[in-house]
């Protein structure tokens, strides 16, 4: 069934939106997972803040022209059946999702991304990329590395304080 050019209008100004909030966008070809595996990766994706989208190739390079960032973005890898994944929050995050899926289902292949700064990755990029630790694991690391030098610093100063009492009260019953 062909969609309308009103329809059509509609898809490009959404996907115009997420491209241009869009950290980092992955692109993987579907062909073969069914409605059910869609419907997993769906929830998958949403439980880390990134959006599914399948739409046709053609909208998406028609939106890509129309930002500035993506005008010049070589988009020749958009061929075939592909589902397109989106954050606005994380930039590994789309890639993380899509490479977990796929560990589990061999009918989704990551082909590429487009970073927010405007360049194409390839296949191989967006699985190192895929291996990264999140922002918010990075946080938390930082965060306890930072904690734990001030654990150290509480532990001996706790543990020296409590000597000198003692040694106070041993001389104080002398």
């Amino acid at each position: 069934m062909a969609i309308s050019k009103n329809k059509k209008h509609q898809l490009v100004a959404d996907l115009d939106a997420l491209l241009s909030d869009a950290k980092m966008t992955v692109y993987a070809q579907y062909q073969g997972l069914s409605v059910a595996d869609l419907q997993d990766l769906r929830r998958a994706a949403r439980e880390a803040g990134v959006k599914i989208k399948i739409v046709k190739n053609r909208l998406v390079k028609v939106a890509m022209n129309e930002i500035a960032l993506y005008k010049n973005t070589d988009t020749t890898d958009l061929e075939g059946q592909l589902l397109y994944a989106f954050s606005s929050e994380d930039e590994v995050a789309p890639a993380q999702v899509l490479d977990k899926f796929a560990a589990s289902h061999e009918a989704l292949n990551l082909k590429g991304a487009f970073s927010s700064e405007g360049n194409n990755l390839s296949e191989t990029q967006v699985k190192s990329l895929a291996k990264l630790p999140s922002r918010q694991q990075l946080v938390a690391e930082v965060v306890n590395m930072l904690e734990s030098g001030v654990n150290d610093v509480t532990s001996a100063l706790s543990g020296n304080l409590h000597a000198l009492l003692d040694g106070v009260s041993a001389k104080a019953t002398n």
